[in-house]
């Protein structure tokens, strides 16, 4: 485990987020330089957030 920046969130890592209050691990679907889809893989909708967003957030490198 590692910790988010904008620049090293890739396709295939699973980070953790806060919606709705609750601390969710989430799939990264598809990660660029602009947008990040990840899915909660809980039935929602996937979303979309920007890679600035997710700095700081816990994240379980799909390399690894």
């Amino acid at each position: 485990m590692t910790t988010a920046t904008a620049e090293n969130v890739t396709t295939g890592d699973v980070v953790e987020v806060e919606i709705g209050g609750e601390l969710v691990s989430a799939l990264v679907l598809l990660a660029s330089g602009d947008t990040v889809i990840l899915d909660a893989c809980d039935g929602r909708t996937p979303f979309v957030v920007r890679p600035m967003d997710l700095v700081g957030a816990p994240i379980y490198m799909g390399n690894d």
